[in-house]
């Protein structure tokens, strides 16, 4: 697969802080204009020329989707489609990748607006995840998909080494929908109670409402999906120990 070389920003930014990071990625960058771009936040997008990494975000995301379907395909041959899919959906969801991004200390490095600075932006899970996938995109531009794959597999080895099948069972949503889908009854609506915190260091509180067994749960977590998944999880307990 050949690199597009098509569109490449133009910046006088001085790289010594992109470099630190390209060092931990492993790939050096022979465009280091892309480099820049990916570590750009859209709010400080008149640092950089008003180039910044959404777009490389985008080409980053189905990168990744790639490399780490093809590690699961070869490293799981007893896996079925539906286990694979679950699989990858674990690795490649914002959880995962704003750690891998805090294990190398991205926060640090990005290019933001005032406002995102102080509302602890560098700390924020959304924007930690994107800039990493832009700088998946970003390698991808810059050396190909075979440089690409390689920083991905080096950053994702801990997690690729411990997946096991039994992380492909279904979350708590999905069973709790497929539980009263088979029954025929209404799907459960989810609300958030309560957001606390400041705004990275965020926790949400959701119910999960069942109308049809007229049950309520409650769950919290460090994200709107992680409350959900906690709501109806508990909504499942008290189904599993036949407490409506």
């Amino acid at each position: 697969m050949e690199s597009d070389r098509h569109e490449r920003p133009v910046t006088g930014v001085s790289m010594t802080r992109d470099q630190a990071i390209a060092r931990l990625l492993g790939h050096p960058f022979r465009d280091p204009t892309l480099l820049a771009a990916a570590l750009t936040h859209r709010s400080a997008r008149n640092q950089n020329r008003g180039h910044h990494n959404e777009r490389l975000e985008f080409l980053g995301d189905g990168v990744l989707d790639l490399v780490i379907a093809e590690a699961l395909y070869q490293r799981l041959p007893q896996a079925d489609e539906g286990q694979l899919s679950r699989l990858r959906a674990n690795l490649v969801n914002r959880d995962a990748l704003a750690e891998l991004a805090r294990g190398i200390g991205l926060g640090e490095h990005l290019r933001l607006g005032g406002g995102e600075l102080k509302s602890g932006g560098r700390r924020r899970d959304s924007i930690l995840a994107d800039a990493l996938e832009a700088l998946f995109g970003a390698v991808y531009l810059d050396g190909g998909y075979s440089a690409a794959r390689d920083v991905i597999l080096r950053l994702y080895a801990p997690l690729l080494d411990g997946v096991d099948l039994k992380q492909a069972e279904k979350d708590p949503k999905t069973r709790l929908q497929e539980y009263l889908q088979g029954r025929g009854l209404s799907l459960p609506a989810y609300r958030i109670l309560e957001i606390s915190g400041q705004a990275h260091e965020q926790r949400f509180r959701v119910a999960c409402r069942v109308d049809a067994l007229d049950m309520d749960e409650q769950g919290e977590g460090t994200s709107r999906r992680r409350a959900e998944q906690a709501a109806a999880a508990a909504v499942l307990q008290r189904l599993e120990r036949g407490d409506p």
